[in-house]
C-alpha cells in the first residue's frame, strides 16, 4: 500500500521513509467526510497560523511566535496528506490535483514569507524576502524538470520541504529564546537556497541540451532515411 502511494513521485529527502510511514499512518485516521480539498484548506490555514504569529510576536507578545511551530505542522499535514489522500481512497485527480497543489504551495510560501519579512524588519527583511524569490525559483526547477526529463521531484538531494520545516522550527524556538538571532538565520538560509537553486539549475540546463541535441538526432536521421521526404 505505501509503496503504490507514494510510487507516483520519486523523494530523495532524509526523512522519507519516517514521513511515508507516518502519512500511511494518518491516512487512515482521516474522518470520511473530510476531502482531499479539504485537507488542501488545511495546509494553506496552516501557513496563515504561520503568518499570524509573526505578525503577533512582532506587535503584541514574543510568545506567539510559539504559535507558528503550530502553523507549520498544520501546514505539513494538510500539504502532505492531500493528495495522498486522494490516492489512498482511489480518486485521484492527477492534473487537478498537480495544479491546485502547486497554486497552494505557492499561497503557503508568500503568507509564510510575508510574515517573516514583517518580524524580522531591517537588513533581515531582505533576506526574509530572497527566501520567496529563492523558493518561488525552485518551484519552477520543479516544474521545468517536469517538462524537460518528465520527472517531478520536490526534494533537493537530502532537503525536502519537511526538513525546511523543520529546520524553521528549530531556529523560531533559538529566536523565542534569544531575540535578533532570526535575522542571521534567514540571510543564511537565502543564500544557501541561491546556491542549491544555481546547482540545480545547471543540471536542468545540461539535462535540457542533451534532449535538444538528442532530438535534432533523431530528426537528422529520419530526414535523411530511405523514405524521408525530398526537398523541393
Amino acid at each position: 500500500m505505501a509503496q503504490k502511494l507514494f510510487d507516483d513521485r520519486p523523494r530523495t529527502n532524509f526523512l522519507k521513509k519516517h514521513e511515508q510511514a507516518a502519512i500511511t499512518s494518518l491516512l487512515g485516521r482521516v474522518p470520511a467526510k473530510i476531502t482531499p480539498d479539504a485537507m488542501t484548506g488545511v495546509g494553506l490555514a496552516g501557513s496563515l497560523i504561520v503568518l499570524t504569529a509573526f505578525v503577533l510576536s512582532k506587535y503584541v507578545h514574543q510568545g506567539y511566535l510559539l504559535l507558528a511551530i503550530a502553523g507549520l505542522a498544520i501546514n505539513w499535514l494538510g500539504d502532505s496528506l492531500d493528495g495522498r489522500l486522494a490516492y489512498y481512497r482511489g480518486i485521484p485527480r492527477k492534473w487537478y490535483g498537480f495544479s491546485l497543489d502547486i497554486i497552494m504551495d505557492w499561497l503557503s510560501t508568500f503568507f509564510i514569507g510575508f510574515g517573516g519579512i514583517l518580524y524580522v524588519g531591517g537588513w533581515g527583511s531582505l533576506f526574509a524576502f530572497s527566501i520567496v524569490v529563492m523558493y518561488g525559483w525552485s518551484m519552477i526547477i520543479a516544474l521545468l524538470r517536469f517538462k524537460v526529463a518528465d520527472r517531478y521531484q520536490i526534494d533537493s538531494g537530502l532537503m525536502g520541504p519537511t526538513e525546511f520545516r523543520l529546520i524553521l522550527a528549530a531556529i523560531l524556538i533559538l529566536e523565542f529564546f534569544s531575540p535578533g538571532l532570526l535575522s542571521y538565520f534567514v540571510a543564511a538560509i537565502a543564500i544557501t537556497l541561491f546556491a542549491v537553486n544555481f546547482i540545480e539549475s545547471k543540471k536542468l540546463l545540461t539535462t535540457a541540451d542533451f534532449k535538444d541535441k538528442r532530438d535534432k538526432k533523431i530528426r537528422q536521421t529520419e530526414n535523411s532515411g530511405p523514405f524521408s521526404k525530398p526537398r523541393e
